[in-house]
């Protein structure tokens, strides 16, 4: 009986270290990303800012979304076959790091100005990363002039998001670093 007690505590014990380096290293891999990740800013697709049983947040939509969308059609029209819910996207970016749409990714080399964006199809619309940007409540008059989103943006082409910008690409809202 003691035995089996204290085997039982050991178990628990090697499974919450294993736990917390995993979500450590989680933790560690994303403060990488934001720290080392390419800033590209996406324009964004206006869309209802409010959820009541989430809070304020505000929904988001790229207009690149649309531009994927419509490539995706066009795919499929000439191929005939089923896509994929996921996948990447080849844009450019302009002087000021604002991405535009090329072409979806076909594996070719990338021109020193392009890179490789990850995309995936959710409920119908093209996602970067997530579908919302959360601010804290009562604070949504800060975030109305929203009209890019920032990204850092890894090697594989993942993007995260960092922050809301204006017509101008100033930042909107407080970063609380």
């Amino acid at each position: 009986m003691i035995l089996a007690t204290r085997g039982n505590r050991i178990v628990a014990v090697v499974a919450t270290l294993l736990i917390l380096a995993l979500v450590n290293w989680s933790i560690l891999a994303k403060e990488r990303h934001l720290a080392e990740g390419e800033v590209v800013y996406l324009e964004l697709a206006p869309v209802d800012p409010r959820s009541l049983m989430q809070g304020d947040y505000m929904a988001l939509d790229f207009e690149l979304g649309n531009a994927i969308r419509d490539a995706r059609s066009a795919q499929r029209a000439q191929s005939g076959e089923p896509l994929v819910n996921h996948g990447h996207v080849i844009v450019r970016m302009d002087a000021q790091r604002v991405a535009e749409f090329q072409r979806l990714d076909a594996g070719e080399p990338l021109d020193a100005d392009e890179m490789r964006l990850e995309y995936r199809l959710r409920n119908g619309r093209i996602r970067f990363a997530t579908g919302a940007f959360f601010f804290q409540e009562g604070h949504a008059e800060r975030y109305e002039p929203a009209r890019y989103a920032q990204f850092r943006v890894n090697q594989r082409g993942e993007p995260l998001l960092v922050s809301l910008h204006d017509h101008e690409l100033a930042l909107l809202g407080e970063m609380e670093r």
